[in-house]
């Protein structure tokens, strides 16, 4: 019992790594950085813009091979040789971030995106280790614990990289963009050091094959992803909650991506900027927690609710925003639901995976939140440069929201649950 909770806190430990990533580089000091200083005599919702184009394209290119790795993973027992590969891309692509200085907004963008596929693409491998992990009953426990995790790792790392650049002379650095640059490269070390504990204490389940090769894995990779888009329409509701989940998904990470650049378009200062998704990191750490425990009272799918309702309106509000107050508002309600929509939204499809298709079918799962995040960037992005507003982007997402919670609706969890065990039957 020892054992199994030593991996399930090594499982966790990556979160509280890579999360560096997500809070640093993705979230709070790149977006930033990238408006200030890459993009240097560009205008602001323009830089927005290209900012929204980078996020599309990193997006797009890892939910093209989401499903193609975790086929071959699943077919090789493979999946951990996969996370390394991608992890230790995002990590060396943070570390280049450093080099980006006064204009070079179209160096920041591709390492941005080589750094954004490594991020998600290990992701996906490390999606599919949670089965193997918990037990279905264990499984809300253990997803919002690994979002937690990631909170307080990534919130760690991102309050000493402000201290950093609100106080360069602190650590004896002479000046801010120094030190932002300096904070690049810590992100890939954090995320590399708590790595270790996974790399050496979660052992991949073997698979044997009757079956001889025959063709490249590459091959058998595109074949099968043929198969999954067949053998996905037998489950349901596992389906019907995809598309949902594809939709409010959509919404949810074009928040995360662009909530720091929508509010430097519309005026509101670097620091404010910064500070606020600080706050958003430490504020979700109690309430993922909190959401974990409240689906064991009301259901993980009303949890879910909750969260997604709460969402809808922090993008209707978000569209009148005009001071730093109402982005630090805005920063706290979305530290509220953000990790807790995450961490059920992983838990409820995981109940309805086939025992025997984790890999491939998490593989599906990250198409499904890799695609989605493709629209909602490329829209805000989009509808900003056209009208020269990034107001009316924003504005755009409170469809992703309505559509993903009429489509939940329909879902039926225990079904999915009965139609995973009983594939034949389904």
């Amino acid at each position: 019992m020892e054992n199994r909770k030593k991996i399930q806190r090594s499982w966790m430990l990556y979160d509280f790594g890579n999360s560096a990533f997500a809070t640093t580089i993705m979230a709070a000091v790149l977006p930033v950085y990238y408006s200030t200083v890459a993009a240097a005599g560009v205008d602001e919702n323009l830089a927005a813009s290209y900012w929204g184009y980078s996020q599309s394209i990193s997006v797009l290119i890892v939910a093209i091979l989401a499903p193609i790795l975790g086929v071959i993973s699943d077919f090789t027992s493979a999946k951990k040789k996969f996370l390394h590969f991608f992890a230790f891309m995002g990590i060396i692509a943070s570390i280049l971030l450093a080099f980006v200085g006064e204009g070079d907004y179209i160096l920041a963008s591709v390492l941005f995106i080589v750094g954004s596929i490594g991020f998600s693409g290990a992701n996906i491998f490390y999606d599919s280790f949670l089965p193997e992990i918990a037990d279905r009953n264990e499984m809300d426990k253990v997803s919002s614990g690994g979002f937690a995790y990631g909170y307080i790792g990534g919130g760690i790392l991102l309050a000493i990289n402000i201290l950093m650049i609100l106080n360069p002379q602190w650590f004896g650095i002479p000046n801010t963009t120094l030190a932002t640059q300096i904070s690049f490269v810590t992100v890939g070390v954090w995320w590399f050091i708590f790595s270790i504990p996974l790399i050496k204490n979660i052992k991949e389940e073997k698979k044997f094959h009757n079956h001889k090769r025959d063709r490249s894995y590459a091959a058998i990779g595109f074949l099968r992803v043929g198969n999954t888009f067949k053998e996905i329409r037998r489950y349901k509701q596992l389906l019907i909650f995809l598309l949902a989940f594809w939709l409010y998904n959509d919404g949810i990470s074009t928040i995360i991506r662009m909530a720091t650049v929508y509010g430097s378009s519309i005026g509101i200062g670097s620091n404010d900027l910064i500070v606020a998704l600080l706050i958003t990191q430490f504020v979700g750490i109690p309430f993922t927690f909190f959401f974990g425990w409240l689906a064991t009272k009301i259901t993980a799918k009303k949890a879910l609710y909750i969260t997604l309702f709460v969402y809808l309106g922090i993008v209707s509000i978000g569209y009148f925003m005009t001071s730093a107050v109402h982005f630090y508002v805005l920063a706290i309600c979305v530290g509220m639901v953000q990790g807790g929509a995450q961490a059920l939204s992983r838990s409820i499809f995981g109940s309805m995976v086939p025992e025997n298709k984790k890999a491939e079918f998490f593989g599906f799962y990250g198409i499904s939140s890799k695609f989605a995040a493709v629209i909602g960037p490329f829209a805000f992005a989009l509808i900003g440069q056209v009208t020269g507003n990034s107001r009316t982007g924003i504005l755009s997402l409170v469809v992703f929201f309505i559509a993903g919670i009429v489509i939940l609706r329909f879902v039926d969890i225990e079904k999915g649950i009965q139609e995973a065990k009983e594939p034949v039957a389904s």
